[in-house]
């Protein structure tokens, strides 16, 4: 069901192939190339000579995995989509502490799964450089929190870089192979959703082939952390931190930066510190509007340990510093604690005092609203500039456009059939996926959702508290990434709840990547396959039933059947991605009956607009119709209108 492998490209003489390396891998130093950061990232990885890289797909990381997917064979790296982050974490960080270069990559939530491993190899270090990548998501985009993970470096005391764009990405990349060989320790590479979504020039650099095979050298009083171990591990950890410091003070990432023209003759000598994708919004406003200010910007690249020295030096020569900064006041509390201990009294002004808001992405026009509110805090007026007006501009808001499945998404059919199978009357944990949208109306399925497979831990406790019954939803990569040790618990437990396992052949939400339920992996090879029935019935589940939700009635009756069950039941709704089938059909040439509206036998009852709900309805007045650009064929429709007013589109004759 995933796409072909890239390497491999139709020409235009049918029958016949031709194998073209993929532009990314091109060994050209100084070529161009407008490309996604984190594209850049993935180019990053190949020149610096990954051997070993391994993620389980989260946005806004997914096209590192993607893109590693098309290259890592011709690249000579092993590469794999790992059932959970912390399994890609140990498998990259065990290679490292072989000997060869690693990287497993992230989004911030992912983190926290990886993170009792991250903390203890932390301790033991690696052999080989090993880099760690965390992709933050500030405005929660396709994210259940928006955490700030560089806390997670001060946590656990390894180095931290930030890059600024893709070209400042694919270069620290190789800055921090060479940081994390240096220290021995791995380095956490912390990026945002713009700066892995931006689009950039890049600039090839020379790449290093990758180690194969090496012998591994056993030291077990480093890396098997028994406690009487761990213990030197700390103290060795504690000893390292200092000349990570002294790196930071001497980093070229850490630079001062000077505005072009505007603001560096004003007689406030203004300082702001700031790192990653913010320093652009910074430098955006420094660049195009006066202030009447003198400004320097102390532009951060390590991160961790931060360069203490510099900011110190820095703060001094400034009357007034801010700090700008998504996320949490990381920048702020650190730059206000070092003044305070080293006797510095310029003043610091950040988040904590309400100039720049804590939640949420930044842009020019908050950082400049930010930069204003800070100096008018020290007594100067700041007048901002009056947007200029746009004839092209109707003052019209934008129409609101929330989320919805797909058309012919068959979950959609499944909720469709729970909610007549229990009469809306239920609980319904529900997880991360594109089936998390069920909250949506008019389906409203989805009472609580802490993490990826909390789905069917949350179902284990509430089947103790409440009467009515609990019906948990989980997809089927989900179920592998963190599914499975809540139905062991549920069986060990006996709890009494139903787990609709969504089995769509893909991790769909992610931009379809493989899992272990697929007959391929990571490199594009055929791979054993795991079938989900049957995990459930070894674990011991009693009632585990397969069905094809497009059919609703079987689907109905099947999870009237589940609820009655005394115990856990699992329910497989097994019916491809939607995307998947309609992509694989135009493939093929092929294409499939379109669905219509029958008007002499529609009743306007709108059952179909206001209960089913599929994208492809729409109404004119009273009248309904199915738009064929947007109709999938999953035929569902028909069985939803009770007076037979939805079918193929009939053809002439018939």
């Amino acid at each position: 069901m995933f796409e072909e492998h890239s390497l491999i490209r139709n020409v235009c003489i049918p029958g016949q192939e031709r194998y073209f390396m993929h532009e990314l891998l091109e060994d050209r130093p100084g070529k161009k190339m407008l490309v996604l950061g984190n594209e850049a990232i993935a180019r990053g990885a190949v020149e610096a000579g990954v051997s070993v890289a391994a993620t389980y797909p989260g946005t806004p990381s997914s096209e590192i995995g993607n893109t590693l997917h098309r290259i890592a064979k011709e690249a000579g790296m092993y590469f794999e989509f790992s059932t959970n982050e912390k399994v890609a974490f140990e498998t990259a960080g065990a290679a490292a502490v072989a000997g060869v270069r690693a990287f497993s990559f992230m989004k911030h939530v992912g983190l926290n799964v990886a993170a009792d491993a991250f903390m203890t190899l932390a301790y033991t270090g690696v052999r080989a450089g090993y880099v760690v990548l965390t992709a933050d998501d500030p405005s929660c985009h396709s994210s259940q929190n928006e955490q700030d993970n560089r806390y997670y470096a001060k946590m656990s005391g390894v180095p931290m870089v930030e890059p600024s764009s893709p070209e400042e990405a694919r270069r620290m990349m190789h800055y921090a192979f060479e940081l994390s060989e240096r220290f021995e320790e791995p380095v956490l590479f912390r990026t945002t959703t713009r700066m892995n979504h931006v689009r950039g020039v890049m600039e090839f650099g020379k790449i290093t082939p990758p180690k194969g095979r090496v012998h591994f050298e056993k030291d077990p009083s480093r890396f098997v952390t028994v406690p009487a171990n761990a213990r030197k591990r700390h103290l060795a950890l504690l000893e390292i931190i200092p000349k990570m410091r002294d790196e930071s003070e001497v980093s070229p990432w850490n630079r001062v930066v000077v505005p072009e023209k505007k603001n560096t003759s004003g007689d406030l000598k203004l300082g702001i510190i700031t790192s990653g994708v913010s320093f652009n919004y910074v430098m955006e406003v420094l660049n195009n509007v006066e202030l009447d200010v003198t400004a320097r910007v102390l532009k951060l690249g390590m991160t961790a340990p931060l360069p203490e020295d510099m900011i110190s030096e820095f703060c001094r020569e400034n009357d007034l510093v801010l700090t700008v900064e998504e996320g949490e006041p990381y920048l702020e509390e650190a730059a206000k604690a070092l003044l305070k201990e080293r006797g510095v009294t310029t003043t610091v002004l950040g988040k904590r005092d309400g100039h720049f808001p804590i939640p949420f992405e930044y842009n020019p026009d908050i950082v400049l609203k930010g930069i204003a509110s800070a100096i008018g805090s020290m007594g100067r007026k700041v007048e901002l500039p009056v947007p200029e007006e746009n004839e092209w501009d109707t003052s019209l808001p934008e129409p609101p456009r929330p989320p919805v499945m797909c058309p012919g998404c068959p979950h959609r059919a499944a909720y469709f059939a729970v909610k007549k199978a229990t009469k809306g009357k239920a609980v319904f944990p529900t997880d991360i996926g594109c089936y998390t949208l069920g909250i949506m109306p008019p389906q409203l399925i989805g009472d609580i959702l802490i993490c990826m497979g909390s789905s069917a831990g949350s179902a284990g406790g509430l089947s103790r508290v409440v009467d009515e019954p609990v019906i948990a939803f989980m997809g089927d990569s989900t179920f592998f990434h963190t599914g499975i040790p809540p139905l062991v618990n549920a069986v060990h437990n006996g709890h009494n709840f139903v787990l609709n396992i969504m089995d769509n052949a893909t991790t769909a939400m992610t931009g379809h990547q493989p899992h272990p339920g697929l007959p391929i992996d990571g490199m594009g090879d055929p791979a054993p396959f795991i079938s989900i029935e049957k995990v459930c019935r070894g674990l011991g589940v009693q009632f585990v039933r397969t069905v094809n939700p497009l059919d609703l009635k079987e689907t109905q009756k099947v999870f009237e059947e589940a609820i009655a069950f005394d115990g856990p039941a699992v329910v497989i709704t097994k019916s491809p991605c939607a995307l998947l089938l309609d992509r694989n059909l135009r493939r093929a040439g092929r294409t499939r009956v379109k669905y219509t509206v029958y008007q002499d036998k529609c009743t306007k009852c709108d059952i179909c607009t206001s209960t089913f709900a599929c994208p492809a309805f729409y109404k004119i007045g009273d009248d309904h119709y199915i738009d064929p650009e947007l109709c999938l064929s999953c035929g569902v429709c028909e069985q939803v209108c009770p007076f037979g007013a939805m079918g193929p589109i009939k053809q002439e004759g018939e």
